[in-house]
Formats: C-alpha cells, structure tokens, sequence
C-alpha cells in the first residue's frame, strides 16, 4: 500500500465525516421529526448514490482518487456504527414498527440509490 493512498483515504474521511456531521444535523433540525431518524437515513442514502456513482465512474477510470472519494468521502460519510446504535435504541424503547420500517427502508431505499448512482455513470 502507497503512503499516497493512505493520505486520500485519510483526508477523504475526514472530509466525509464533518459532512455527514453537518447534513445529519440540518436535516435534523429543519425537519424536527423525533421518532425517526431522519439525519442518519438521509446520509446513508446519500452516500449510497455517491458510492454507485464513484464505484461505475472508478471501474473506467482507476486511480488514486478512487481512495480519496470511495474508501475515504463515502467511508467517513456514511455511517453503519450510528445506523445500528439508533436501530438498537428504537428497539430499547419498544419502537418496534419504526425499527423495521427504518431497517427495511434503508436497506431496500440505499440499495436503489447504489443502483441508481451506478446506471447513471454506466451508460
């Protein structure tokens, strides 16, 4: 592994994760929606798409910014870790219908948004 990479992935990460800090937040307080949440979904759905993009745009085109924007933006972007520690606080709090509706859509809605952020860059 190149030094060079490393600095991408560790400048794209932390790029990514003050993003993320900031669309989580905004998206939080414009629409104020307490028993969802909104801030992470939104994210995760985001960075699918980017990742979609950036995955068919890398497969044509190999180099080093692949680690900048793929591994390092989208990795620091989006996040599994506050996905599943909010999934495990909805189901603490006997959420349960909430808890499935956020597990189902994130899964089904952020697979569509890889999908759809792939087919743009691929024909």
């Amino acid at each position: 592994m190149e030094f060079r990479a490393i600095i991408y992935v560790f400048l794209g990460g932390g790029l990514g994760s003050v993003l993320r800090f900031l669309v989580s937040n905004y998206t939080e307080k414009l629409l104020n929606i307490k028993a969802f949440p909104l801030g992470t979904f939104t994210v995760n759905i985001i960075g699918c798409f980017l990742i979609g993009l950036l995955s068919a745009y890398f497969l044509k085109v190999d180099n080093y910014l692949k680690f900048l924007l793929i591994t390092g933006f989208c990795g620091g972007f989006t996040t599994f870790s506050t996905f599943s520690a909010e999934n495990y606080s909805l189901w603490q709090n006997g959420n349960y219908y909430t808890l499935i509706f956020y597990i189902l859509s994130s899964v089904i809605i952020g697979l569509f948004a890889v999908f759809a952020g792939f087919q743009m860059i691929k024909n």
